[in-house]
């Protein structure tokens, strides 16, 4: 498709805008609403550098779906920035387990299609500590074949997660130096908010943005992007639900 000079400099504008920003009211976008045109080529823009554009009721957001987008977060930067010195790419991979817990019980294990208004901390911690618990009854050989097809060291995970000191949960001011499970927790917490993922409405009741249940919904539910992580992390529960129905 040729486009005319006036349509290439509209679209590009909304784009250097995303990409300078990550994101713009949608009543400054009016053109990429309003001409089809405008709208296909600024999405063009976000997919030539592996990202794609979503909207929610306010905001138009740049989103990076490849790791190796120009707009991906560095692991070297997570480690900086959001967690400590001594933090591994491990850890990492435990924070995205930990958000992946976190937006799962918003959704009833991804079932539901509309989220819970918040989830407690206290309730987070426990279905992570579930959430490893299961992981852990997996026979070792299917574990290691799991690992093998989805590319993810889901027994490293539990045992970092494992190796957390659980007896400091009690200590009253958790933080980076406290190395719990929810000191953890508390780090992950701080990156959702600062990635306007989150907010906490205070008593450590958390609240997802628009922005979150826009990508989670486009997203984390398409087995296309999760590489089927949802449904191994939960299909054992499933099965012992369905087992638990069938014996009463």
């Amino acid at each position: 498709m040729e486009y005319t000079d006036e349509i290439i400099q509209a679209a590009f504008q909304i784009y250097t805008k995303l990409a300078s920003q990550g994101q713009i009211l949608k009543s400054e976008s009016g053109r990429y609403w309003d001409d089809d045109e405008v709208r296909s080529l600024t999405n063009a823009y976000a997919q030539a550098v592996q990202c794609t554009i979503i909207h929610d009721a306010l905001y138009l957001y740049l989103i990076p779906i490849a790791a190796d987008s120009p707009f991906h977060m560095r692991n070297d930067t997570i480690k900086k920035e959001y967690l400590t010195a001594k933090s591994v790419n491990m850890d990492i991979y435990l924070m995205y387990l930990s958000i992946i817990v976190l937006f799962g019980i918003f959704y009833d294990s991804y079932q539901s299609a509309e989220p819970l208004q918040f989830v407690p901390l206290s309730r987070w911690l426990d279905e992570m500590n579930q959430r490893m618990d299961t992981l852990q009854r997996y026979d070792p050989a299917l574990l290691r074949q799991v690992e093998t097809e989805q590319n993810i060291n889901w027994t490293s995970l539990i045992k970092k997660w494992a190796d957390m000191d659980s007896i400091k949960e009690t200590v009253k001011k958790q933080d980076a130096r406290t190395n719990s499970r929810l000191s953890f927790l508390i780090m992950t917490k701080n990156f959702l908010i600062r990635q306007q993922l989150l907010h906490d409405a205070g008593n450590d009741e958390l609240v997802l943005t628009e922005k979150a249940k826009t990508i989670i919904v486009t997203y984390y539910m398409e087995e296309e992007y999760n590489r089927g992580i949802m449904n191994f992390m939960y299909q054992l529960d499933h099965k012992e639900e369905i087992n638990h129905a069938v014996h009463q």
